[in-house]
């Protein structure tokens, strides 16, 4: 009896013992089917990961929300061959800062996967607070290599936002070094700056600094940027300030007044290798060059370029070539032409001889009246350079700007040698922007301290005619005259296109004291020879001696110059000539009277559009006429014939 007492109580112990166990069963069961599993929830953001040197590593780094509001931090490179360790750093990339979370080391295909949910020093993080956090992301080469970075990239409120601006860095002193400038907005609203410069040599280090100003005008630092390496050529610095504490966004560079400027080292700061305007001083791309020509033959020339700002500021440069590495020349902007001259309207900065640079940042003229780019275009004046300060009435170098340009439209007119067979040469009109002419008379062998007036005749140089338009004398050292014009001396309005084809000629004539000798002489506009000529042979007669050629010159206009070169006649001749109808052999009447030869140099020149009844005759139709030329031994003395040639249709070709 007691024993089954006994049984009872142990099955009863064993029945409670399993139904516990049922209950601790059911129980742990109940919890496995209430506890969630921890997913993703769909919300990510993905951040760049750069290649660092020449790693050929790169990828991204992704962050995905997970149901419990930690993250899962996902790397993805290519280009890996091993594992790298990774991690979350304070700050950004470009600032630098201590570890913030581990990661997982990325295996040798390029993956990474870590949970997180905390910092390295326990502080909870959530996704938004991730996505958020002021650090960036490194990839190192190895455990025992911490210091080789192979990838890099900000993540969360550093994260570029793809929006930037890129300024230009041009070289300096130090030839072959030159770059770009580019400024990054980050998510958080302030700027990465990033120097890139090509030409720096391993082992430099080369300050850098955010300038005040233009680089032509020069200014205090603003801000102290990081040096830049002269192995990869590279500088990135975080902005959020300036070196004085204010504030200043991305959005605050693209007006601001500066530039970038990289000096040599810290213990040669005077020496500037790359340098660039930023900002509201960036450079739109349009510019207008004007060519600088050489001034007294000094041997130096170049060019000016004017070129517009964002700000709508001009930038002039100054090239010059041919100056001495001492000289130092003073620069102006005048008003007029350099054939009138004016007074200074803008003081430019010395032209340095060693360069033969000068960089002007221009607003307004020289009595404080702004003036923009656009408004150079059509300005009204010349750039001109002196020799020194204490020479500053010798030019160097000058040129016509603005509205004086010249369109590189011009016609050439020969001058013929007078009274000097020696002294010759050429007048060129050339057009301006404006619709001006510049005339420009060019002599050679003219004396150092002769002046010549010159000026414009009405009419053919063979018939004569009024001055029209008086030129400026030119000048005996350098046979040279400039002048522009717009209107003749009656103040009737003349523009190049109405003076290249104008009925006219110029005269050069010896002195001031003596205008009845000229030293040279041609024909202008329309009476300009197109360079299609006929010459014909004038034989003697009656044992004269006199023999020579008659020459029918084509002019622009179609109509004819005839002259007649003889030898053989005598000082004090005056010879009647004429071009007859028929033939030497079958002799006509006069058909067109020429101008009388004269004796003492053999010469008559005529300009001829009809004949003697008034019929229109062009070159055309003379170098096709059946006529001869004769030249008479005097008004006088008609019958004597001196000398007479066929011409036309009775002359082969």
């Amino acid at each position: 009896m007691k024993t089954m007492k006994t049984m009872i109580k142990k099955l009863s112990k064993l029945t409670f013992l399993l139904l516990l166990a049922g209950v601790v069963i059911t129980s742990c069961n109940d919890d496995e089917d209430t506890v969630p599993e921890n997913k993703p929830t769909g919300n990510s953001e993905t951040f760049t990961l750069n290649e660092i040197s020449p790693s050929g590593v790169l990828g991204t780094i992704k962050f995905e929300e997970l149901t419990d509001k930690s993250t899962r931090v996902t790397i993805s490179l290519s280009g890996t061959v091993g594992n790298h360790p990774a991690h979350i750093h304070i700050n950004t990339a470009a600032q630098g800062g201590g570890i913030a979370i581990d990661l997982t080391t990325v295996d040798a295909s390029g993956a990474s996967v870590t949970d997180v949910s905390a910092m390295n020093d326990g502080t909870a993080i959530t996704y938004a607070q991730l996505i958020e956090f002021n650090g960036y992301v490194n990839v190192h080469k190895s455990s025992s290599e911490l210091a080789i970075i192979i990838a890099q990239g900000d993540i969360g409120k550093n994260a570029l936002t793809g929006n930037s601006m890129d300024y230009e860095l041009f070289e300096a002193a130090v030839q072959g070094i030159s770059g770009k400038v580019t400024f990054s907005e980050r998510e958080n609203g302030e700027a990465l700056v990033t120097i890139v410069l090509a030409g720096t040599s391993d082992g430099g280090d080369h300050p850098a600094h955010v300038h005040l100003n233009t680089v032509a005008e020069g200014g205090a630092i603003a801000v102290s940027l990081t040096n830049v390496d002269g192995g990869s050529g590279v500088s990135k610095t975080n902005v959020s300030k300036l070196d004085d504490d204010s504030p200043i966004m991305y959005a605050d560079w693209a007006d601001f007044n500066g530039y970038v400027q990289v000096h040599n080292s810290s213990s040669d700061l005077g020496t500037i290798i790359a340098r660039g305007d930023i900002g509201q001083n960036k450079l739109t791309g349009n510019s207008e060059d004007y060519d600088l020509v050489e001034a007294k033959e000094s041997g130096i020339s170049g060019k000016v370029t004017f070129m517009e700002r964002m700000n709508g500021q001009t930038l002039v440069v100054l090239k010059l070539v041919g100056t001495p590495a001492d000289g130092d020349h003073p620069a102006h902007i005048h008003a007029n032409t350099v054939a009138e001259g004016g007074g200074v309207m803008v003081a430019l900065t010395n032209v340095d001889g060693a360069s033969g640079m000068s960089m002007t940042n221009v607003k307004e003229l020289k009595d404080g009246t702004a003036i923009s780019y656009s408004e150079w275009t059509d300005f009204n004046g010349y750039v001109q350079v002196h020799k020194s300060a204490a020479e500053i009435s010798i030019p160097i170098t000058y040129g016509d700007i603005g509205m004086n340009k010249l369109t590189g439209d011009s016609e050439t007119y020969t001058l013929n040698a007078k009274a000097f067979p020696n002294i010759s040469g050429m007048a060129v009109f050339a057009k301006r922007k404006s619709g001006k002419t510049l005339v420009t008379l060019k002599l050679e062998n003219t004396e150092m301290d002769a002046s010549h007036p010159a000026h414009i005749h009405i009419n053919t140089a063979a018939e004569g005619g009024g001055i029209a338009i008086d030129l400026k004398a030119v000048d005996g050292e350098s046979g040279m005259s400039w002048t522009s014009i717009n209107k003749m001396n009656d103040d009737t309005e003349i523009s190049y296109d109405e003076l290249i084809v104008f009925n006219g000629y110029i005269n050069v004539h010896n002195s001031s004291g003596d205008l009845g000798t000229l030293v040279a002489q041609g024909d202008i506009g329309q009476n300009g020879l197109t360079g299609t000529m006929k010459q014909y042979t004038m034989n003697e007669q009656n044992a004269s001696g006199v023999s020579g050629t008659v020459t029918f010159y084509e002019r622009n206009n179609g109509f004819t110059l005839i002259t007649l070169a003889l030898m053989g006649t005598i000082d004090g001749g005056d010879h009647p000539s004429h071009i007859h109808s028929g033939s030497v052999a079958s002799p006509g009447g006069v058909v067109i009277s020429l101008t009388n030869v004269n004796g003492k140099t053999g010469m008559s020149m005529t300009s001829v559009s009809k004949m003697n009844d008034d019929t229109e005759v062009t070159y055309s139709d003379l170098i096709g006429f059946n006529g001869y030329a004769q030249v008479h031994n005097s008004g006088a003395d008609l019958a004597t014939i001196l000398t007479n040639g066929d011409i036309g249709s009775n002359v082969g070709d």
